[in-house]
């Protein structure tokens, strides 16, 4: 059981048989055709066709390519965005900075500086609805809790419009 559960942290390529990630392997290094890769490892070409298919098989494969890339390539590439922060085009830079931001995970695709503040201000918009609406209920009674909820439900509009209609918490 203890071995099972540590296969499964390590993820979809460790969870396959020796023989399919001996394929995952081939079909990463992109130098047989399927039926070459199928006939290496004595199997008909539709069942490594069928394997391509299985959403365990294509995870086991996103795995691997980033076994590779990161234990092949992720610090060289690291090295030289690293010397691009110093190249003469404000832009090269500009998005060279935005590249490593993306990779230690402090920015995603989609976020702006004007997005993330504006977020910010919407959670701190709905701690301080949440304060208020707690405070109200307990002085007011039941009585106050629809008023309540129309003047939260307006702010909360309010506040997703601000986000561009981001419903994110």
């Amino acid at each position: 059981m203890k071995n099972r559960r540590k296969l499964e942290e390590m993820g979809p390529f460790y969870e396959l048989n020796k023989l399919k990630r001996k394929a995952v392997i081939m079909l990463f290094e992109d130098s047989l055709t399927d039926e070459e890769i199928a006939k290496k490892l004595r199997r008909v070409p539709s069942t490594l066709y069928e394997w391509k298919k299985d959403p365990k098989f294509k995870a086991a494969q996103e795995q691997y390519k980033r076994l590779v890339v990161k234990e092949d390539f992720e610090s060289k590439a690291l090295r030289e965005l690293v010397n691009l922060l110093n190249a003469k085009s404000e832009m090269v830079r500009l998005q060279t900075a935005i590249t490593i931001l993306k990779m230690s995970g402090m920015m995603s695709d989609n976020s702006t500086p004007e997005l993330d503040k504006a977020k910010v201000r919407k959670a701190n918009a709905e701690a301080d609805i949440a304060e208020y609406k707690a405070k109200a209920l307990s002085e007011a009674g039941a009585s106050g809790v629809e008023l309540v909820n129309k003047y939260l439900d307006k702010l909360d509009a309010t506040a997703n419009e601000e986000v561009g209609g981001n419903n994110e918490s």
